[in-house]
């Protein structure tokens, strides 16, 4: 069976690969989910943060975003201890900030989903791509999504980390034409 290269060195990679990459989700707790991990991810490999999903799950009640907008200094400090998530404190508290506009977004849009899918029209894009290397990090849409996620407060939300949380939400299907689960 055929899968993308990027998603053949380790199990947890394939599947995530052959089960959530580039399939649309609609649902608030897990766009918000993948925002927190791909926030998580600056500077680090995907793999890494797989590895630590279960860790930052466990760590942010299980991405409760009602929950983290409250966190407080005791909760930074205890996340900061541990071990088994990316002890980052600006990615720490851009996780708690991030809740916080994350409920803004909905209060005016009625969800994050309507919000975040209306940018591609809630029709998911397809793209043609024939081998790894011409996967883009970033595309012009990335960088209008991130300036206004900016806007509204959201941190660690650089077009490269957007075009990454547009895969991992399915609003961009990136699959090479050759992946089986295209």
């Amino acid at each position: 069976m055929s899968r993308c290269s990027w998603a053949i060195h380790s199990p947890l990679e394939e599947k995530y690969h052959d089960t959530e990459w580039g399939k649309p989700t609609h649902n608030e707790r897990e766009l918000y989910e993948f925002l927190l991990l791909e926030s998580m991810q600056a500077g680090l490999s995907w793999y890494t943060i797989l590895v630590k999903r279960q860790a930052f799950s466990d760590a942010f009640d299980q991405f409760d975003y009602q929950k983290i907008a409250t966190y407080g200094e005791e909760k930074v400090a205890e996340l900061l201890g541990n071990a088994g998530i990316v002890r980052n404190r600006l990615k720490i508290r851009a996780a708690i900030s991030n809740a916080q506009a994350f409920m803004e977004v909905q209060k005016e849009f009625g969800s994050f989903d309507a919000y975040i899918w209306n940018f591609v029209e809630n029709t998911p894009i397809t793209n043609p791509w024939q081998t790894i290397e011409q996967v883009p990090a970033k595309t012009p849409l990335a960088e209008i999504i991130s300036k206004d996620l900016k806007k509204r407060g959201f941190k660690f939300v650089g077009p490269t980390i957007v075009y990454s949380y547009m895969q991992a939400i399915g609003m961009v299907n990136d699959h090479l034409v050759t992946c089986a689960f295209k």
